[in-house]
């Protein structure tokens, strides 16, 4: 657990001294930059997409800090992920700010800031470089790839992870520089906690040995006391064995938590897992060098990259192969004289790995937040590549530091514009249909947006172009047949109603609103007593706290398909339960509804929906 050699040399640390001033300077400017381009996010309102799930339609998470949800976020999964961290800190936000999303964006922001002035003061103890250090920091904390992490709240788990990612690499130099039992265990548990807000941090380990090899250089620092003994080639790599060894302890956590992540997304994996592995093995190619593209020329982000599926050519995953092989014979063929190039492309690379679809959750090609740490790798390779090649240049100095000042305010400026598209829903799925095509995603989230506006035919547009490009999405299935119902096409939404329930069976909005259908519906070809009854139930057992409005409109439909059933008796008892607590909330809208409901039952008359008549007809 500890260094490998216990006779090994003390690693001292490598920065010269600073003016306290400069450094001061350096760390306000990280600030002001992150503020200045993310600032805006605070009057920006929470998105359709995720953010509901997640925090604002989520009774754990609205409830506030306390000792029961605390438990629960340790003990479940959340949106079928486990960072019991992240989750706590959700709600924490929600104690704090309530449901105002300016808050949530704030804590996002802060945590951002966070991870960026870390990054700056570990790169300059590991490197002793600080500008160097102070650009990549620069570079990481204004990207427009940085904005789907910040300017998101359901990304929470980004940032926050980014904070205790940073806060281990720190702890591990201390531990590097002078080792010792206790810093090793801070290291551990520093570690733990970055996991339990986002599992990706599980190649966190591998992060570390590159850093053994550059900057800390603790192979070669310690090979030369293992030769004497062993001879050159085994003395080596009797030090790797030893730094390996050093990582069990943290290759164990990262074990621990890809088990426990396979479990809780067991359900999560989308249609794009039953694609064969070579197919997505070929996305996952493409996606490495489509990522470094999109880092040299970031624009036409969005927020969903659709997958090709069976669409890649072979000349574009070919070229794809002959980049990354490319890049990684001369990263080995310079390992010598620059060393950091292994560590940055490495980085870059393996960092990745766990996101890069060779495990498919969810149907995008890729995502700009998967590069929120693997990135920092190829800041890396560049910042110091550039530095060094320029050595021999005249008026060096004036010329990098204009060249570093333009290329932050051209990635300041992108960054910027990129953050007003994040302003509102709408705005965001235009954008993102504008920069991509065949987006079922970004057409069926759009439609949901247009539908709570009251514009039910660019609704129904979308919803049904999202299942002209892909039949089985239950989101658009769902916000299509909202929209008929709305016009009146009643059997229609119905049909779409169960094609949802079918594709996504924990759907709770679509079971509700059909076993609302097909309690209350006017036309009795639609009614289905028995089956509303099934499906409320289902919805009442996951509606959340009892006192939550969608648990009492659950017991509204379930003693609607009692009425319809002509159990009258259960009826009346299930109304009148949602009635005291519609009572208790203050809901005079349902408490008015329910008491009429009851009175009907009284008289054994069943619950008909007007709303549910077919207008076409």
């Amino acid at each position: 657990m500890l260094a490998p050699s216990h006779k090994a040399k003390q690693i001292r640390s490598s920065h010269s001294p600073a003016p306290r001033a400069t450094i001061l300077g350096v760390s306000i400017f990280l600030m002001a930059i992150t503020w200045l381009v993310f600032g805006q996010t605070l009057r920006h309102p929470s998105i359709n997409f995720d953010d509901q799930g997640y925090v604002f339609q989520n009774p754990q998470i609205t409830a506030g800090l306390t000792s029961t949800g605390i438990l629960w976020a340790f003990t479940h999964s959340h949106m079928e992920n486990w960072h019991p961290l992240t989750s706590i800190s959700h709600m924490l936000d929600c104690q704090l700010f309530g449901l105002n999303a300016g808050g949530h964006h704030f804590t996002n922001v802060l945590l951002h800031m966070i991870a960026v002035i870390l990054l700056f003061f570990v790169l300059w103890e590991m490197t002793g470089a600080l500008w160097r250090s102070a650009f990549v920091a620069a570079v990481f904390a204004i990207h427009p790839l940085r904005v789907e992490s910040v300017a998101w709240i359901a990304e929470r788990k980004d940032v926050l992870s980014g904070v205790f990612f940073m806060l281990t690499l720190g702890a591990y130099v201390r531990y590097v520089r002078k080792p010792a039992s206790m810093r090793y265990v801070i290291v551990v548990l520093v570690f733990a906690l970055g996991l339990m807000a986002k599992p990706m941090l599980v190649t966190l380990p591998l992060v570390l040995l590159l850093l053994d090899y550059w900057p800390l250089n603790r192979v070669g620092n310690q090979t030369a006391e293992v030769r004497n003994r062993r001879g050159g080639v085994s003395g080596q790599r009797s030090v790797v064995r030893g730094l390996v060894r050093e990582k069990i302890p943290l290759l164990v956590l990262s074990a621990g938590s890809s088990i426990i992540t396979l479990f809780v997304q067991r359900n999560a994996a989308s249609f794009i897992e039953s694609l064969p592995l070579l197919w997505r093995i070929r996305n996952a190619l493409v996606s490495y060098v489509a990522y470094i593209w999109q880092m040299i020329c970031p624009i036409r982000l969005a927020l969903v990259y659709p997958h090709p599926g069976y669409g890649l050519s072979f000349w574009k995953v070919a070229t794809a192969i002959a980049f990354l092989a490319g890049v990684t014979a001369v990263v080995l063929a310079f390992r010598k004289r620059r060393r950091y190039l292994v560590t940055g492309w490495f980085w870059y690379v393996a960092m990745l790995v766990p996101v890069i679809g060779i495990v498919q959750v969810g149907a995008q090609a890729r995502a700009d937040r998967y590069t929120y740490l693997p990135q920092i790798g190829l800041y890396l390779m560049a910042t110091w590549t550039i530095a060094d090649l320029s050595v021999a240049w005249r008026y060096r100095r004036q010329i990098l530091a204009a060249t570093a000042a333009a290329v932050i305010a051209a990635l300041a400026w992108l960054a910027w514009i990129q953050n007003t598209y994040w302003r509102d829903s709408e705005t965001l799925w235009t954008h993102t249909l504008a920069v991509t095509a065949h987006n079922d995603v970004a057409h069926a989230n759009l439609a949901e947006v247009l539908l709570r506006e009251d514009r039910i035919d660019e609704a129904i547009s979308h919803s049904e172009e999202a299942l002209r490009i892909h039949p089985s999405d239950g989101n658009a299935h769902d916000t299509l047949a909202l929209g008929l119902f709305r016009r009146g096409r009643v059997e229609e939404a119905v049909g779409h109603w169960k094609e949802t329930v079918k594709i996504k069976p924990h759907d709770l909005s679509a079971q509700a609103n059909l076993a609302w259908v097909l309690a209350t519906s006017p036309d009795a070809s639609l009614r289905d007593g028995a089956r509303a009854i099934y499906l409320a139930k289902k919805v009442l057992e996951r509606a959340g706290p009892a006192n939550d409005e969608k648990a009492i409109i659950a017991l509204r439909t379930l003693a609607a398909g009692y009425a319809e059933s002509g159990r009258f008796p259960e009826a009346i008892a299930t109304a009148q339960q949602a009635l005291q607590l519609a009572m208790a909330q203050d809901n005079f809208a349902l408490t008015k509804d329910l008491q009429s409901n009851i009175a009907s039952y009284r008289r054994n008359i069943p619950l008909r929906d007007p709303e549910a008549v077919n207008k076409t007809r």
